[in-house]
């Protein structure tokens, strides 16, 4: 299995966190986000990472990673076992790329200040898939723009950094 990755980008982030989480083997690729290669554009043509290809099967888009591989790899399940409480999760993912990851590249080029807002709101704790999901956000939040994270948010960290796949990404973000 290989992931065409890219170490800052909190999208690949969550398909690490899945992935080690899973406890798959996988090879990296590094792409420059700074100077895309052409070649990413025949993986995935809009040119975002992560692209993930398992044996051939190329996919792109995290949230879809991460769901192919708790359907591929059944064992140690992000994703509930209630199809409800799936719908849910999945929903909570939806939304929260649809809101905070806009508000977060926004904040990014100082064009928005919703970004503490958002993650006041976050409703963590709901299942992996969705704490992996969000994890990559809050640990940027905290470590690379020097956010003051909510109590609660801080102690869900602090509590999901015991598992090495969380920990690995503090390090690495840390670490950048």
């Amino acid at each position: 299995m290989k992931l065409y990755d890219a170490a800052a980008c909190p999208f690949c982030a969550r398909v690490r966190i899945a992935l080690q989480l899973k406890e798959i083997a996988y090879e990296t690729v590094e792409v420059d986000l700074h100077e895309r290669p052409s070649w990413i554009y025949d993986l995935n043509v809009s040119g975002r990472v992560p692209v993930l290809d398992d044996g051939g099967y190329v996919l792109p888009e995290s949230a879809v990673i991460m769901e192919y591989l708790d359907e591929r790899y059944p064992d140690r399940p992000l994703l509930p076992a209630d199809a409800r409480d799936r719908a849910t999760a999945r929903l909570l993912v939806h939304r929260f790329d649809e809101l905070l990851a806009r508000d977060w590249y926004a904040f990014r080029q100082g064009e928005s200040h919703s970004v503490e807002q958002r993650l006041e709101e976050l409703p963590i704790g709901q299942s992996l898939f969705v704490d992996a999901a969000f994890a990559p956000w809050v640990i940027r939040a905290r470590d690379l723009h020097g956010f003051r994270l909510p109590d609660r948010l801080e102690e869900w960290l602090s509590d999901r950094a015991r598992h090495p796949a969380f920990a690995t990404e503090i390090a690495l973000v840390r670490s950048s």
